[in-house]
């Protein structure tokens, strides 16, 4: 069986995947992470719940550093609806905290001054949706 550390993630990754609840690598998971941190594009398709927002957002988180405040997002994930980003959001912002990164995100439908101000700090994983980024 197959192991997240198996997988070539950093300890603060493991240490994500164990705060996120994980106890074994998803199928989606276990092919697309190796590649990911080797820096390799790919495409994946599976099924609602199977994990792939953990499957590219641990090697991405794992492979990158915190930028300046003033420096523009390292990852940008855009996403087609406000609770999709929220949902990636809530995995990338636990994988985040534990590497010490800055994760925000931008959608429609709520006030954009506070987004505003919050890129303004500086982040260095944004989530948006197509409209709110074009804003």
């Amino acid at each position: 069986m197959t192991t997240f550390a198996d997988l070539g993630l950093s300890d603060a990754a493991l240490a994500a995947v164990e705060a996120l609840g994980y106890t074994e690598p998803t199928p989606v998971q276990e092919q697309s992470i190796p590649l990911a941190l080797k820096g390799r594009d790919m495409i994946a398709a599976a099924k609602t719940g199977t994990g792939k927002t953990a499957a590219f957002s641990l090697p991405s988180l794992d492979r990158i550093e915190r930028t300046d405040a003033k420096k523009s997002p390292v990852i940008l994930v855009i996403t087609p609806t406000r609770e999709l980003a929220m949902q990636i959001q809530e995995v990338c912002g636990t994988i985040a905290k534990l590497r010490g990164l800055r994760v925000a995100n931008v959608v429609g439908g709520v006030k954009i001054e506070p987004q505003i101000d919050r890129l303004a700090r500086g982040v260095d994983v944004l989530i948006a949706t197509p409209g709110r980024l074009i804003d």
